[in-house]
């Protein structure tokens, strides 16, 4: 049900060289989500064509492009809900990583809790459905203002953050 979250955790994390070994295996995986709704499928498969036509070090700087030089497209999600000297960011992050804690989900390679690929693949490991969209709807305002962010930019990886910002705001999770 919530694999499709797997898939964008993996999309939207930094492009690795075991990443792009396995384009086909990615594109199987796309193919066999159960209840993906056609639109969704396009635009995953539309990202892995766009993404395996690359060299990884051009993958990686797109990445570099799209997400690390632009604060505006940054993946960590307090960072559009809060001023950054905002003093509410800080326990924010805290109360997020006790969470991740309570439910037995480990934060690996010391990023920060808010960190969208990681909060795609903590709600992946979610059972119960709608737990994973009250979960998930948490996210969308700040999902909505990076997608518009690399919309704006007619970045290749606009669509599947406006997914993750779409689910966020629907009633049934698609996957």
């Amino acid at each position: 049900m919530t694999q499709v979250y797997k898939v964008l955790s993996i999309l939207l994390e930094y492009p690795t060289k075991d990443l792009t070994a396995h384009w086909d295996e990615m594109n199987q995986l796309i193919n066999e989500l159960p209840n993906l709704a056609t639109e969704d499928n396009k635009l995953l498969s539309g990202f892995t064509r766009w993404a395996a036509s690359l060299s990884l070090t051009k993958f990686q700087a797109e990445y570099v492009n799209n997400f690390d030089m632009t604060a505006e497209n940054s993946l960590y999600l307090t960072y559009h809900l809060f001023d950054e000297q905002d003093r509410d960011r800080g326990p924010a992050l805290i109360e997020l990583t006790e969470l991740y804690k309570t439910t037995g989900f480990e934060i690996g390679s010391g990023e920060l809790p808010d960190y969208l690929p990681l909060i795609l693949e903590y709600v992946s490991t979610m059972d119960d459905k709608a737990s994973a969209l009250a979960f998930l709807q948490q996210t969308s305002q700040a999902a909505d203002i990076i997608a518009s962010n690399l919309e704006k930019n007619e970045s290749p990886y606009a669509p599947l953050v406006r997914m993750v910002a779409r689910h966020g705001h629907v009633e049934d999770i698609a996957a």
